[in-house]
């Protein structure tokens, strides 16, 4: 895969990931979500696995949506 086309979908969906944490953990503390009903994350990762997730979504979508 040429790194442009690698750029044209990491980078929109970079941004999205930003937008979407940002948006996620304004309504949503970390500290009240329990995996399991009973394990409970540090804060730092919750946000980076929210954050990696999302990315991973976004840049699916984009991927599909450039073939």
């Amino acid at each position: 895969m040429k790194q442009r086309v690698l750029m044209w979908v990491l980078w929109p969906s970079f941004l999205v990931a930003c937008a979407g944490s940002a948006v996620v953990f304004a309504f949503i503390d970390p500290q009240d979500v329990a995996v399991f009903g009973h394990i409970t994350a540090p804060r730092q990762q919750a946000y980076a696995i929210a954050f990696f997730f999302l990315w991973g979504v976004a840049a699916l979508s984009s991927l599909v949506s450039l073939k």
